[in-house]
């Protein structure tokens, strides 16, 4: 089979494409054929051993597939041969076929295409854990979106205001803002990018607070960098302040803005929730599909890739000019 390999650390333009042997399953895995691979910010990172988990080389990017099970290993029973399924699985998807244990794989409504199942668990299970388990969002709040116009920025967007609040989209660019604004954000903030000086921390906090009505009572970030502080300093009395991801840099936040208006900083660590909540996850995912069925999400995806070029996928989410979802397609 094909592959789309990292055999060293180093930037998307080091992966190669190459032969595999077809993976075999073991008891409790299955094989499947992989149809489309979803883009996510942690392939940019793994590839780079910048990331939490540091697999063994040679291996496959992409770590959110949808396709069809070839087959399953001794023990499987949630799954069976020729079923369309999704798989969370870290990495390995940027391949013909992937291996994978049953229990990170889920059956797909019929009606749902491949290139567009790729591109939901990851960034809509996410973003639905964050608001709703570690943000604990009400109807009627306000959420200021960091790097909305991302996967799970506009993921974020849909979800908010399925779940009845108001949706602040912050954007790099009046390009991400329409975009932002057509997934149904109520209203957009267009940052400088690059360092702020501390006169456009300030103003930028203003801004913050006058789209949001008074202020954000949660921050969903996905950026990081010089955007944490305004944002921190934007939230209202006993606000939730989510991070999600750093793409602009790990922040040092001034925590004296936390006391001074009872707010909370929140670590959202999606993939480790998956494995030691199991059960919240499945749930989370039961209300997702439903969501989807009733037309309230739906994946954007803005550009589709052959495996081969998987790489310059990767990029394009590494340079943030992507909107919505990348996707590298399988035939």
């Amino acid at each position: 089979m094909k592959a789309l390999l990292s055999t060293k650390v180093g930037p998307p333009e080091a992966l190669e494409y190459a032969d595999l042997p077809d993976p075999v399953a073991g008891e409790g895995e299955v094989v499947i054929a992989v149809k489309a691979a979803g883009v996510n910010f942690p392939d940019s990172l793994i590839i780079e051993d910048k990331y939490q988990f540091k697999p063994e080389r040679p291996f496959a990017p992409g770590g959110e597939i949808a396709g069809v099970i070839e087959s399953v290993g001794v023990g499987v029973a949630n799954v069976k041969v020729g079923q369309r399924v999704i798989g969370s699985l870290g990495w390995g998807g940027f391949a013909e076929k992937v291996k994978a244990p049953a229990a990170r794989v889920l059956p797909i409504p019929d009606a749902m295409p491949f290139d567009e199942a790729s591109a939901f668990i990851l960034t809509y299970g996410t973003s639905y854990y964050a608001l709703k388990d570690r943000g604990v969002l009400k109807s009627g709040e306000v959420v200021l979106v960091l790097g909305a116009a991302g996967g799970v920025g506009i993921a974020a967007i849909e979800l908010a205001k399925a779940m009845g609040a108001r949706a602040i989209a912050a954007v790099s660019s009046k390009e991400k803002a329409a975009f932002a604004k057509e997934a149904g954000a109520d209203d957009t903030v267009i940052y400088p990018t690059g360092d702020l000086t501390r006169d456009q921390s300030k103003q930028l906090a203003e801004e913050f607070k006058r789209v949001c009505g008074g202020g954000a009572d949660v921050v969903y970030d996905s950026v990081g960098g010089a955007y944490c502080e305004p944002a921190l300093r934007a939230m209202n009395w006993n606000g939730r302040y989510l991070v999600i991801g750093f793409p602009a840099g790990i922040p040092a936040p001034p925590l004296n803005l936390t006391l001074l208006k009872s707010s909370s900083i929140v670590g959202v660590f999606w993939g480790a929730s998956v494995a030691r909540e199991p059960e919240l996850h499945k749930g989370n995912v039961r209300d997702l599909f439903k969501l989807y069925s009733e037309a309230k999400i739906k994946p954007r995806i803005s550009a589709r890739y052959p495996l081969k070029e998987g790489g310059k996928a990767i990029r394009a989410l590494m340079n943030r000019s992507a909107r919505g979802k990348l996707v590298v397609t399988i035939e």
